[in-house]
């Protein structure tokens, strides 16, 4: 199993917070205090692992509105044997991705500039999302980039229930708490088997 647990001490989460804090001093790219992006950002992102432990290597995760790189840098960092594309149409995220990839030398992170219903389908074995867009947007983004029966997991808030669910898709609740941010959720999104 290639699964690789969430290491905090791994000298890469620093360098990426550190970064982080260089770039958003110029380009604003998050409003999140200093003092809680490790939990909000890197902690939180790390709930995704386990649901991911089913891929093969080599198999490509999608991350859509990924924004600072977050899900896809945690995913990228502790799964060096997957490849991830990191989906953003705003170009200073993106440009930033690009430095992240580059700075903490990883291989497998695939910044992906643009659109997502204009990008050329990914065929991704699974995607990925946080607070980004309703279950029905991510789903018809899913349509074009997911391969055949491949999962989809969205990061959401406790609210979630109030979002309209998209039809032709069976949805299982994985509740987890952060330890100062409080109760968060991964949606886990699969084709109905019809027949």
């Amino acid at each position: 199993m290639a699964f690789s647990a969430f290491s905090p001490s791994d000298p890469r989460f620093a360098q990426y917070l550190a970064l982080l804090d260089r770039w958003n001093r110029t380009h604003a790219l998050t409003a999140l205090p200093p003092e809680v992006r490790f939990e909000e950002l890197l902690l939180d992102a790390s709930s995704l692992l386990p649901h991911l432990q089913h891929l093969q290597k080599g198999a490509l995760v999608a991350d859509f509105g990924t924004g600072m790189g977050i899900p896809a840098i945690v995913i990228a960092i502790c799964r060096p044997d997957l490849r991830v594309a990191a989906i953003d149409k705003v170009g200073k995220k993106m440009a930033f991705v690009r430095q992240a990839k580059l700075e903490l030398g990883l291989d497998n992170l695939i910044p992906c500039p643009g659109l997502s219903e204009q990008l050329p389908p990914l065929q991704a074995q699974a995607g990925v999302a946080k607070a980004v867009g309703t279950l029905e947007l991510l789903m018809g983004w899913w349509a074009r980039h997911g391969a055949p029966g491949a999962p989809f997991y969205a990061m959401k808030g406790p609210d979630w229930p109030t979002e309209t669910k998209p039809k032709g898709w069976t949805i299982t609740a994985h509740p987890y708490r952060l330890p100062t941010r409080g109760e968060r959720v991964v949606i886990e999104l699969s084709p109905e088997i019809s027949g």
